[in-house]
């Protein structure tokens, strides 16, 4: 113990611990050693929102090489995040949390949207694999890559969330029978994935009478 303390009191080694504490606090999700972290500090859970956002129509790749058309989800309520597969801990969290909302919303209707940031890297066959991961089914859960110029673009204009290479926001997002963007929450919170699951759980419940059709300005934070 007497030999711990005197290390401690040694301020060049002291500084120098502390500043590996920082580093291994900060480096929650890397793509590489000289990848930009992908880190999304917003917790707050926004209320959710009546047709907020229109999906901006886009075509991307499936795992399977061939396009996917984002007309294909017309009357089905989804879920879109961003993410990246080299990225072991904080993405894997994420998509953990939307593997766990297809289970126990085992409804058709309901599928997952998952974007990834770093298409350089994660080609068709890469995500394929990566999804095999998670035991995805492919009418379930779209694994989509694609040039960023697009990528950026659905992610920006439609999800309504950051996206670069190796960095996005760690939010699902919800999108009803017409496309209109309903709510987003933080993935990574239990109690959050709660509420994105109750979100999902009543969209999916609306009827044409009852699904909100107004489209105002409210936008969820990213």
């Amino acid at each position: 113990m007497q030999e711990f303390q005197t290390f401690w009191r040694s301020r060049p080694l002291r500084a120098l611990c502390v500043g590996w504490i920082a580093v291994a606090t900060l480096a929650g999700c890397e793509r590489s050693p000289h990848s930009t972290v992908a880190i999304d500090r917003d917790t707050t859970a926004p209320a959710a929102v009546s047709g907020a956002s229109v999906v901006v129509p886009f075509t991307l790749l499936q795992p399977s090489g061939e396009p996917f058309e984002s007309s294909s989800l017309r009357g089905k309520v989804w879920l879109a995040s961003v993410f990246f597969a080299n990225c072991p801990g904080t993405c894997f969290r994420e998509n953990q949390a939307v593997a766990d909302m297809l289970r126990a919303i085992p409804d058709p209707d309901f599928v997952a949207v998952s974007l990834t940031c770093d298409p350089e890297n994660d080609t068709p066959d890469v995500l394929r694999r990566y999804a095999e991961r998670f035991d995805a089914q492919p009418d379930r859960w779209k694994f989509l890559t694609g040039d960023m110029a697009t990528i950026k673009e659905v992610a920006n204009k439609t999800f309504l969330l950051p996206a670069e290479v190796g960095v996005h926001s760690e939010r699902g997002v919800v999108f009803d029978r017409q496309g209109h963007l309903r709510g987003s929450y933080h993935l990574l919170q239990s109690d959050r994935v709660k509420l994105l699951e109750k979100l999902i759980r009543e969209v999916l419940a609306e009827t044409d009478s009852t699904a909100p059709h107004q489209r105002d300005s409210q936008e969820p934070s990213p």
